[in-house]
């Protein structure tokens, strides 16, 4: 397998931000090619997140840890309560606490240079949460 990370600034990629963190992982071609390379690497992510617990220890809710290959958008379009533009033309952040904080969120992607579409509030069943 190619070398997983590269040891000089790429696209969005600088190595001065490599330093330990936990439960984030990402692969990705900056061009949008699908290759079998990239989720290698998403597997050999997946496997290298062991250390936070990243095992599904709950066997009723699991931990989120996965690999998304693409974004859904019909599946998006059908549930996010706004307009989107076409597939392909946006990103989806997804947040996991934070809730009431959308304005300091908003005010960080515009500071940016982006936007944000919308906000979606994803159905939970307390009762399963571990």
């Amino acid at each position: 397998m190619e070398q997983l990370f590269r040891q000089h600034p790429f696209g969005l990629y600088h190595p001065q931000n490599e330093h330990d963190a936990c439960g984030v992982g990402l692969a990705a071609d900056l061009n949008g090619k699908a290759t079998h390379d990239i989720v290698e690497k998403g597997i050999t992510i997946l496997t290298r997140l062991m250390h936070r617990g990243a095992a599904g220890s709950d066997p009723e809710t699991g931990d989120g840890a996965g690999l998304l290959l693409t974004i859904p958008h019909e599946f998006f379009r059908q549930e996010s309560g706004f307009e989107l533009p076409e597939s392909g033309k946006y990103g989806v952040g997804m947040l996991f606490g934070g809730m009431g904080s959308e304005k300091l969120v908003e005010e960080a992607v515009t500071s940016e240079g982006g936007s944000v579409l919308g906000w979606r509030k994803v159905p939970v069943c307390p009762g399963a949460l571990g």
